[in-house]
């Protein structure tokens, strides 16, 4: 996995801002220099006078010039090192020029010179900068035979120039991770706030999670009563989605209940929170760093853990990112939830909560599609409730909605989670059952209509009042037919057979 990295300063405007003041500095101290040297230390002779005069006129222009063009260069790079040249030598010559008395004046100088090409480049430009005015300063040390406490101030004033530059740099470099994560917390955003489907968000979190962490293994989860569902769950190149684990103990459980991240650096060490003991998920390997954050929404409590097999894979700039994804996919998860929410009640009968008659055939289809790849049979039962509109006459309609609501939580007892139940309309109900024989359906709808007639109903004054039969009639697919439409209607009509018959009957497929 690799980090995203932006290379400091490819926008030309970065660095306007931090260059103006460095060139000014250097006017006003070059002036300085200058001033101080004629009036103070005056030149043996007019030629030294005057080439002092025109030095401090040519560096003032040189300035100007060179801030107006570097604002305005497209390759900034180029030109910084076209600029360490020039102030290297220009600066380097001038201790000849000046008196020694004033070269602290001429170090203050390339302290800014240093200090301004650090800031506007990397290291390079700067170090040889320092590097050039060095050599060529040394020589003239050499030559006026400068003593042992001059050269120990010299070295020691560019020490302080070389450790200014590095600060300046490693500023710069904590700065741009910084930028760069703020970026990348921003794009997540984007991208992750986009999109409603929760398998697409959670594909959107692996791969970004991919990209801004280095890490061996991490998993989003949610909880579930005393579990955690992961989501997602990478662990060294293999995922292991939908794995649970009891939540009691773990690290994990830690931060749900406190909602308080965790860094742990370093797990070769005893882990000193109570109630924590360390469990292994995914592969058998432990994890020596771990971090977890919260993920807490209106409608999602569950946690986002990356972890390494090395120790210190981790810092706090990481935990800081992790917790800025945390809150921005606690927020998309419960957007994806809120939709698939307002899906699923478009979905469903008001009433019983089963699928209402349109989505119920589109459920049907798609099982029948699933069967016929497999090779399996898909059984149909219609469901009727016998005398319905004479009960409600007699019992009221509070009555009659409560037999309803009853007669689907008995059908719910009896069929898979893969089954599927609709309201065909008004008292009449479909269940669709996959990888079921015709036999098997008879079994099931027999169930269904002995555990009804046990159900008790209370009512308006409280009283006990009889439960209403129902009739039944199945088909079978594909074995009598292959068209869904044909389907339901050879199961319809079974259920009129089984009314026909005197109701209170099950007329199963020949």
């Amino acid at each position: 996995m690799n980090r995203r990295i932006n290379k400091f300063g490819n926008n030309p405007q970065d660095h306007l801002i931090s260059i103006l003041p460095s060139v000014i500095a250097g006017m006003i101290s070059l002036s300085i220099t200058i001033f101080a040297t004629i009036i103070l230390y005056p030149p043996e002779n007019d030629i030294q006078r005057y080439g002092l005069i025109a030095y401090g006129i040519a560096g003032t222009i040189y300035l100007a010039f060179y801030y107006r063009n570097y604002t305005l260069s497209p390759n900034k790079t180029t030109y910084a090192w076209i600029n360490a040249v020039i102030a290297g030598v220009s600066l380097g010559t001038l201790p000849y020029l000046v008196s020694r008395e004033l070269d602290y004046l001429v170090y203050s100088l390339i302290y800014t010179a240093a200090l301004a090409t650090s800031v506007i480049s990397n290291r390079g430009p700067a170090y040889f900068l320092l590097i050039l005015f060095s050599v060529i300063h040394s020589i003239h040390f050499l030559y006026t035979g400068m003593p042992l406490n001059s050269w120990v101030i010299h070295t020691g004033l560019l020490i302080a120039s070389f450790i200014t530059v590095e600060t300046i740099q490693q500023l710069k470099m904590i700065s741009q991770k910084q930028m760069n994560r703020l970026e990348i917390v921003n794009e997540i955003s984007k991208q992750i706030i986009s999109t409603l489907d929760t398998k697409q968000l959670l594909a959107l979190l692996d791969a970004e999670l991919q990209n801004v962490l280095v890490a061996d293994t991490y998993y989003i989860g949610l909880q579930k009563d005393d579990e955690l569902e992961l989501e997602l769950f990478y662990d060294d190149g293999e995922y292991f989605n939908g794995t649970n684990f009891k939540l009691e103990g773990s690290l994990t459980n830690w931060v749900i209940q406190n909602q308080k991240v965790l860094f742990l650096p370093d797990m070769r060490f005893p882990v000193q929170l109570e109630g924590v003991t360390l469990k292994l998920v995914g592969k058998s390997r432990a994890s020596l760093s771990w971090m977890g954050v919260p993920m807490k929404g209106l409608h999602v409590n569950g946690v986002i853990v990356i972890a390494s097999y090395h120790t210190n894979a981790f810092n706090r700039s990481d935990l800081e990112l992790l917790s800025n994804i945390a809150q921005r996919a606690a927020f998309a998860l419960d957007n994806t939830y809120r939709h698939a929410l307002v899906e699923e009640q478009a979905r469903l009968d008001s009433l019983t909560r089963v699928y209402n008659h349109g989505y119920f055939i589109q459920k049907l289809q798609e099982q029948a599609q699933t069967c016929q790849m497999e090779n399996q049979p898909l059984s149909l039962i219609m469901l009727d409730v016998d005398f319905f509109k004479q009960y409600n006459d007699t019992f009221g309609h509070t009555a009659g909605d409560e037999v309803l609501v009853s007669l689907c939580d008995t059908i719910r007892q009896h069929i898979k989670k893969t089954d599927a139940l609709g309201r065909w309309g008004g008292e009449e109900f479909a269940i669709s059952l996959p990888n079921t024989s015709g036999q098997q359906a008879v079994q099931i709808a027999g169930r269904i209509r002995e555990t009804l007639a046990t159900i008790k109903i209370n009512g308006n004054q409280n009283e006990a009042i009889p439960v209403p039969t129902i009739s039944l009639g199945i088909a079978v697919f594909p074995n009598e037919t292959r068209e869904i439409t044909t389907l339901i209607d050879l199961a319809d009509r079974r259920l009129y057979m089984a009314k026909a018959r005197g109701r209170d009957q099950i007329e199963p497929a020949p």
